[in-house]
Parts: structure tokens; C-alpha cells; sequence
């Protein structure tokens, strides 16, 4: 079997060009050896797989080549390569520093490249530190490392730093592409891109991708083998969650959700994946942001279509929410129901129901067909009723007769006569009583006694005029009633009402209520707590409190005003002795009670 060579080995760059993604850092070393200004200890630092060793050995070979050199010639004599993490004692420094001292037999330079070099010692980076300070001309070090922040800073200080940037998805891919053609390989744009994003901006990590999944599926690399091999979940399957929650399709989405948990994927990873994607769509909403997605031109036009589909405001809850499902996930116990829930949320988003629609469902006349005769009989039919709601007894005395009409279709003949007796009934009833004037104005809102019912016949007439009120109709506050009160009867209905909602369980607005005493100034009920909490607590409960104290007060200008007064908790927490005070002043005579039987004041 003929020896394999993988990738990463295969196609490590030979020069500064074949170098993918430090096209700043590469230019700056090239500039460097032509202008001989290269310093004498250089440190790359930089996440892994971006080309760091790649670039010292590059770097060691383009110092010590000449006019009269192979392309070919490695210069093995001349370059000294230390791993710093099984190498990192003061001995392992000091024999460096013993080779450092003779020159080179070939060539001009020796590189010595130290990999790792956080792993050193703090006594090894003493040792190195005047050698690295004050190094012979022949010698050059070239350090390397992923964690800068682990290096001492009197290293840094004497070592000219280059920071490598991950590689992007868009280089990655394109290097991809170039290894594909050379290996006769037919691979999907879209394959690499998704081999590209796994790599997270290290290219030996997606050149180790590239040959797992050709072992794969072979010379023919699509996405779905990418996909399966990998074990990702690719876009499809977040523009398919999307297409349920704008559908409000929460079956759907739920068995979706099952079925990617049953391929072995976990719901954090699904869920975070979910919130990038409605970023993504974001991002497409404006053509100048398109540029800042990562992904090929036919997934690009995909993300643009569904874009168009949603709105920003949805967007920005649906981010909000599936952010929100994302932080809690790993603290909740039952993380599956905590996705679920948080897809049914979102699938609510855009979701009218019945409860969220507050317009009056009327149905339109069209709906019945009515004869001439029923019209006219629906028409009195109102009239009556309207008469009846006015009070108005020349208008219910006319109207106290039976109407007797006909109708084309039995059905709607029915409905009228029996609406006809409903009417004629009600106004015989109301003009028996005496019409009594009501002793105290309630306050009641004019649209509630213009409300038709869906299913009534006095919606197929009123319907226009119906509309056309409630444009203009408010509720009248003018008449409301502002009878004079005292703080007396005032504290005597806030009384009743802790009583009341004490006696439904609601006992901890009730304690709140009665931990101060309400004082009355002009209309407005002062109250003064020692904590905000007790504050906000009675500001929540405040709407139905007012309600009850205006209705039994009889005055509708009483308002509520509470303050936070720390000094306060002094009358709930009184300590033994300042009880023993308190009854003093009232008392004086306590001290000679207490001198006389030589009593003690015992704190609680």
C-alpha cells in the first residue's frame, strides 16, 4: 500500500505566497529581508493552525538563501527547532544558549524556532533573557505561541511581536477549491464553505476535514455527505424552522425539533445555530449588510428570499428569545422542555389569535337574505330597542304593539318574530316601573351600550352607525361624582377592603396595606413604607384599591401617593428598651415601678 501523506503535510506553504490569510504578516517579513531590517528575536503569536511554524521556517530559509542557492535547499544545518512544552527546564535553555555561541558552517544565519513558548519555566525565560537581549549577529529566534498572555512581559519587551488573525471562511474556502482541483476532486461550493465554518479559522484543522469526508464520499464531494459525515446541521435546516414559526406551525415545528434530537444533535447546539440564523436574516434585510454573510452565492439568495419574508420587529424578539433560551440552557434541569418552549414562543410571535384581535367580529349583512317586509320589521325592531335604552316612554308607548311582518324564507321569519316578542316584552316590563332617578352617577363607558352581539339581528341596521360612534366615543369623566369625604370614613373603606382581599388569600398585599396608617391630604392618600419592595408591592395592587375607594367614597378624584421613608422601620422593629421608653413618656411614673421591684428589661 502506498504510503499516505495527509494534507496539512502535503501542502504546508513552501513560501510567503502559499501562506493563506497573512497576507499583512507575510508582506511585512518579505519587506523586512529585502531591506535588511529584520530583527534579531521575533514572537508569533496567534490561535492554532494559522500558519505560524509555517512562516519561521519559511522566514529561516529566505534569510540564509543567496544568488547562488538551490531552490531546493533546506538549510536542515542552520535551522534548530525547540518544542518549549517538553523542553521547558533552565538545562534545556542553557544548552540552547551553549549552541547559540558558534556560528554557522553554511549560510549566513542560524534560526533557532521555539514552539510553545509559554510552556517555558520561569526560570528557563531568566536564563533566556540576556541571550535573547543581546544575541550573537549569526543567530536569529524566532518564538511561537497561542497564549501571549502566559509570556513574562521582559520577554515580550525584546522580541518584535507578530499577531496571525484567523483565517477566514472565504480564504479557507478558496484554498480548499485549489486542493480540490489539484486532487481531481469534484467538490460543492457549498461543501467546502460548511468544511471551511467547522474549522474555526485554522486551516490545518479544515485541511483534516477535507480528507476525512473524501475518505468518505470520495472524488465526489456534495453537501449532504459533508453534512452527514460531520454530523452538522446545515442551512436547510434552519430555513425549514423558520418557514414553521412564520407559519405558526407549532406541531411541526416540535416533531422537527424531536427528529434532530433523535440524530444525536444537542438542543443547545440547535438553539444557538437558531438565533445565528435570524442574524443572518437580519443582516440580508439591507442589501449594504449582505457583504457580512459568510456563506455561497446560492445560500446567500436563499437567506435573501426568506429575509423578505419576516419583519425587523420579529427578528429582533425572535433573537431576543432564542439569546435568552441560550444562556439559561446549561443552568436548566429540563433543558428539552426549555427549547420547546422556546420554539412554541417563537412560533407566537407573529400569531393573531382570537384573544390578541380586540375588533368587534360583526357579521356582515350579506351574510342573510332578507325581504322587504323582514327589513322593515328589523327597522322598528330597533327602534323600539333604542327607545327602550333611552327611556323614553311616548316612544315605548308606540312601540308596545306586536309587529307582524313575513319573510321569503322561514328561518329568518322565525328570528325576527322572535326578536319582535324579546323587544315588546322588555319595553311592557320597563314602562310598569316607576322611573326612579339613581341616587349616585356611576361610571360606566358609553361602549358598552352600543355592543352588539355577533349572532343579533340588530347588527344587520346598526352596524354602520355602530361604526361611525365608536370612532368619536370616549368615556364621559365629566359627571363623575366628587363628593367631600373624611380621613375618618377614608381609613374605614381601607379597612374594608384589606378585610376583603385578606378573606380571598390575598394576605401579603394585605399586610402591605396595613403597615401604614393612610393620611389624607385634600384628595390625594399618603403612605410612607421603609423599603421599596413594600412600595412597589401597593403600586401593582393600586388599580383595583382606588377603584373600590372611589366607588364607596363616591369621589373620583382621589389619587394615591407613596414614598419611601427609611426611618420608618423603626415603628415595626422596636427592640425592649424602646418600648420600655416609649411607655415612659406617656407614663413617668415606670421608673419608680422598676427602681421599687428591681425589674430587668428582657429583649425579645
Amino acid at each position: 500500500m502506498e504510503h499516505f501523506i495527509v494534507s496539512a503535510r502535503k501542502y504546508r506553504p513552501q513560501t510567503f505566497k502559499d501562506v493563506v490569510g497573512q497576507q499583512a504578516i507575510t508582506n511585512t517579513l518579505e519587506n523586512a529581508i529585502a531591506n535588511n531590517h529584520l530583527a534579531q528575536a521575533l514572537l508569533f503569536c496567534g490561535p492554532r493552525g494559522v500558519g505560524k511554524t509555517s512562516c519561521a521556517r519559511i522566514l529561516a530559509k529566505r534569510i540564509n538563501q543567496d544568488e547562488n542557492t538551490q531552490p531546493d535547499e533546506d538549510f536542515a544545518f542552520n535551522i534548530f527547532e525547540l518544542d518549549a512544552a517538553s523542553n521547558n527546564s533552565v538545562d534545556d535553555i542553557r544548552n540552547l544558549i551553549d549552541q547559540v555561541r558558534i556560528p554557522p558552517q553554511v549560510g549566513t544565519y542560524k534560526v533557532y524556532i521555539i514552539d510553545e513558548v509559554h510552556m517555558l519555566s520561569q526560570a528557563a525565560f531568566n536564563a533566556f533573557l540576556k541571550t535573547l537581549e543581546e544575541p550573537p549577529k549569526h543567530a536569529i529566534f524566532i518564538l511561537a505561541t497561542t497564549e501571549k498572555h502566559k509570556i513574562i512581559p521582559t520577554i515580550l519587551s525584546r522580541c518584535q511581536i507578530f499577531d496571525f488573525k484567523r483565517i477566514t471562511v472565504t480564504d479557507a474556502r478558496k484554498h480548499l477549491v485549489q486542493i480540490a482541483q489539484e486532487e481531481g476532486i469534484e467538490a460543492d461550493e457549498e461543501a467546502l464553505h460548511i468544511i471551511a465554518q467547522k474549522a474555526d479559522g485554522a486551516m490545518r484543522d479544515a485541511l483534516s476535514i477535507f480528507d476525512r469526508v473524501v475518505s468518505f464520499s470520495g472524488k465526489t464531494l456534495s453537501r449532504k455527505a459533508v453534512t452527514e459525515n460531520l454530523n452538522v446541521l446545515d442551512y436547510d435546516t434552519y430555513f425549514t424552522s423558520t418557514d414553521f414559526i412564520l407559519k405558526n406551525d407549532i406541531p411541526q415545528l416540535l416533531l422537527q425539533f424531536n427528529d434532530i434530537l433523535s440524530r444525536g444533535f444537542d438542543g443547545h447546539h440547535f438553539i444557538a445555530g437558531l438565533a445565528s440564523h435570524f442574524r443572518d436574516l437580519m443582516v440580508c434585510k439591507n442589501p449594504p449588510t449582505i457583504h457580512l454573510l459568510e456563506v455561497g452565492n446560492g445560500t446567500k439568495k436563499k437567506y435573501y428570499e426568506q429575509s423578505q419574508q419576516t419583519e425587523m420587529p420579529f427578528l429582533l424578539k425572535a433573537i431576543e428569545m432564542a439569546n435568552s433560551c441560550d444562556l439559561t440552557y446549561k443552568t436548566s434541569r429540563n433543558q428539552r422542555l426549555l427549547v420547546e418552549l422556546c420554539l412554541m414562543q417563537l412560533a407566537s410571535i407573529t400569531y393573531d389569535g382570537e384573544k390578541k384581535n380586540d375588533k368587534r367580529f360583526i357579521i356582515p349583512p350579506s351574510f342573510y337574505t332578507l325581504s322587504p317586509d323582514t327589513a322593515q320589521k328589523v327597522d322598528r325592531t330597533l327602534k323600539a330597542a333604542t327607545a327602550i335604552e333611552n327611556q323614553s316612554p311616548a316612544i315605548i308607548q308606540n312601540q308596545t304593539q306586536p309587529v307582524q311582518a313575513t319573510s321569503t324564507t322561514g328561518t329568518s321569519n322565525l328570528s325576527a318574530q322572535e326578536q319582535t316578542t324579546e323587544v315588546t316584552s322588555e319595553a311592557i316590563s320597563k314602562t310598569s316601573q316607576p322611573v326612579i332617578e339613581q341616587e349616585k352617577i356611576q361610571p360606566k363607558a358609553a361602549v358598552s351600550k352600543e355592543r352588539v352581539s355577533g349572532l343579533s339581528l340588530k347588527s344587520l341596521q346598526r352596524k354602520k352607525e355602530l361604526e361611525e360612534k365608536l370612532k368619536d366615543q370616549k368615556v364621559d369623566v365629566t359627571n363623575l361624582p366628587t363628593e367631600p369625604f373624611t380621613e375618618i370614613a377614608m381609613q374605614a373603606v381601607w379597612q374594608e377592603y384589606v378585610t376583603k382581599i385578606s378573606n380571598k388569600g390575598e394576605r401579603i398585599i394585605a399586610s402591605n396595606l396595613e403597615a401604614d396608617t393612610p393620611k389624607l391630604d385634600g384628595t390625594v392618600i399618603k403612605l410612607e413604607y421603609p423599603n421599596a419592595t413594600m412600595k412597589i408591592e401597593v403600586e401593582r395592587a393600586q388599580g383595583p384599591l382606588l377603584e373600590f375607594i372611589k366607588r364607596k367614597l363616591s369621589n373620583y378624584d382621589i389619587t394615591l401617593d407613596i414614598a419611601v421613608n427609611e426611618e420608618v422601620q423603626r415603628k415595626y422593629a422596636y427592640t425592649g428598651q424602646e418600648r420600655y421608653d416609649k411607655l415612659r413618656e406617656q407614663n413617668p411614673d415606670l421608673d419608680i415601678l422598676k427602681r421599687a421591684f428591681d425589674l430587668q428589661i428582657l429583649e425579645q
